[in-house]
């Protein structure tokens, strides 16, 4: 999932995107930054960015990152529940789908409140997942992904109550041994994901099929949804 090339393609993104193009010296929260893949390119353009994310190993990789980028960001151990700055950043990004793993869905809505409690006066929150719509074109085939060890990993995603929800079972093969695991997270339309955004205080939402900013459509990749806070 975090490879050398997924960082490749993540600094190109950060670099072109007109979703990621935030003034200069922005203070930005990664909210569940992990690796750290967003935090680093983000960095480089002079932005001041701080990663949360509740996985130790996960900062340790995002620290070391950094590090070897000759880069300085906030790195912070908390649970995306919590996280709470009132006014302290310009943009909160949650991307590569880390939202909605809550069982409860108050507590989805929760996250997107913290949120906008901790954005700036004209601040802005974007998220990135897999919306229903582009689920629904290619759910029912597994993906497989080779890794350099020559192990490989196999994803299955199984939609459950009428397309409330998903589950995502990975299974990591190497050599003769396999190791299963599973993962539950709600799925969401564009229209309901707009609406969460309006519920959690954002006046201003608009929704697109990938960072370039281009529609969400048939042609979409992906589902971002932009919430802005009025100006001062």
């Amino acid at each position: 999932m975090f490879s050398a090339a997924r960082a490749d393609s993540v600094a190109a993104l950060v670099a072109d995107a007109a979703l990621l193009d935030f003034p200069p010296g922005s203070r930005v929260l990664d909210l569940c930054c992990g690796p750290g893949l967003f935090v680093v390119p983000l960095a480089r353009r002079g932005h001041h960015v701080t990663g949360v994310d509740l996985s130790e190993p996960m900062l340790a990789r995002a620290r070391t990152a950094c590090a070897d980028a000759g880069v300085t960001a906030e790195l912070l151990r908390a649970d995306m529940l919590h996280h709470v700055r009132p006014g302290a950043y310009d943009v909160v990004l949650n991307v590569f789908t880390s939202f909605g793993y809550f069982a409860d869905p108050a507590d989805n809505l929760q996250v997107l409140r913290n949120a906008r409690r901790s954005l700036a006066p004209g601040g802005r929150l974007v998220v990135d997942v897999m919306g229903k719509e582009v689920l629904a074109g290619w759910i029912g085939r597994p993906q497989v992904v080779d890794l350099p060890d020559g192990s490989y990993v196999v994803q299955r995603d199984t939609v459950l109550d009428s397309w409330r929800r998903l589950r995502t079972d990975w299974t990591l093969v190497r050599g003769e041994n396999a190791r299963t695991a599973a993962i539950h997270s709600f799925l969401y339309s564009a229209a309901e994901l707009h609406d969460l955004f309006r519920a959690a205080g954002f006046d201003s939402v608009a929704t697109y099929g990938d960072f370039d900013g281009g529609p969400y459509d048939q042609h979409a990749r992906r589902l971002v949804v932009v919430g802005r806070t009025p100006a001062a």
